[in-house]
């Protein structure tokens, strides 16, 4: 029997929804297919892959362990992350697929993952999984930012399509410009982070004073700002690469511009949580192996244009040409893990007002 996937709505705590918000979705798996190997048992994974993509990227791992139930809650980056903090070693989670890699070095920082080598994760590049033994955390894929611009909206008010970061705080862009907030969107956190290392200290917060001017609202989505790139509604949005190829594919008049003083990313990446229950450990270790397979990791590629191994993938349609060139290549990880708070704290107090309202 084919599995099936059954949603419904999963409640933070109160705490939790004063701390953050986004999406809460709750996706479970069964499996019943007897022709499949002998694994069994439940898994709780935590993820903040985007919603559309985690139906897509479960098949092969639907097919291959049809008797794994599996319990998938999914969240922004932001969310899971305060999510998991809050819970502890209390947390239900038994491992994290998929969630910034900059978030699970926060939670190692708190004693939360338990190292493992997943099979054949010596294909993973060096730059993209944790540089100790067993490892911690290994990347699927890398997220970036970019510009997304709607060409016809900017067109009808007379603007030319900015072109650097510089460009986002000409005066002429007044209102028209929305970007992630940081503290709910991993999207947002490494674009900040980003500036912050691009630019340096004084000059990146200064920058991002002279940006504030210009934005309409900080949305609590990485995605949102390229779908409200799309509809017009705001004519430039600071978001995901791949939420504005997205949203190119599907006709919007929307073009997906590249910075010239380089991208801010972060990588998507994997870890087995630390329990003290090892029930769940041989299912959950089977999963994180899964997740780097050959199959799963073309997706991935599919989905983002980007690959954490060597290869030969044809560029998904729509990807802009350089994104990998454009990636700073001294963007340090560890240093916006061991930052957050302190960059999440001022980013706050400084620009926080034109945060969007948080959803209940």
């Amino acid at each position: 029997m084919k599995n099936h996937i059954k949603k419904s709505i999963l409640i933070l705590s109160s705490a939790l929804l004063l701390a953050a918000c986004g999406q809460k979705t709750t996706t479970e798996s069964n499996g019943k297919d007897a022709k499949a190997k002998n694994l069994t048992g439940e898994l709780t994974v935590y993820t903040a892959i985007e919603e559309e993509l985690i139906p897509k990227y479960l098949e092969s791992f639907e097919e291959k362990y049809p008797d794994v139930d599996l319990k998938i809650v999914r969240d922004s980056t932001g969310v899971i992350t305060a999510k998991l903090l809050a819970e502890g070693k209390n947390t239900k989670a038994d491992v994290v697929w998929g969630t910034a890699a900059s978030s699970l070095l926060t939670l190692d920082k708190k004693d939360m993952l338990q190292g493992y080598t997943p099979k054949n994760s010596e294909k993973i590049l060096p730059q993209y999984k944790d540089s100790q033994k067993p490892d911690k955390w290994v990347g699927n894929t890398a997220f970036m930012t970019g510009i997304v611009v709607n060409k016809a909206e900017l067109k009808k008010r007379g603007l030319d399509i900015p072109k650097t970061y510089e460009d986002l705080t000409k005066p002429e862009y007044k209102g028209l410009i929305v970007m992630p907030h940081p503290a709910s969107s991993g999207t947002g956190f490494l674009t900040v982070s980003a500036w912050l290392q691009l630019m340096k200290d004084k000059k990146g917060w200064n920058y991002m004073t002279k940006l504030h001017k210009n934005i309409g609202t900080y949305t609590q989505s990485g995605s949102k700002p390229a779908k409200l790139a799309a509809s017009g509604e705001y004519p430039i949005g600071i978001s995901l690469v791949y939420s504005g190829v997205q949203e190119k594919q599907q006709g919007a008049p929307v073009e997906v511009i590249l910075p010239k003083e380089g991208l801010g990313w972060d990588v998507e990446a994997n870890a087995l949580i630390k329990k003290s229950d090892k029930s769940h450990d041989k299912v959950a270790k089977a999963f994180l192996d899964w997740a780097i397979t050959d199959d799963v990791m073309k997706k991935y590629y599919d989905a983002n244009g980007y690959s954490t191994m060597k290869n030969n993938y044809e560029k998904p349609e729509g990807f802009p040409k350089g994104v990998s060139k454009k990636m700073y290549k001294e963007n340090d990880l560890k240093w916006a893990a061991e930052n957050r708070n302190v960059i999440l704290d001022k980013w706050e107090a400084k620009y926080g007002s034109k945060a969007e309202p948080k959803e209940e």
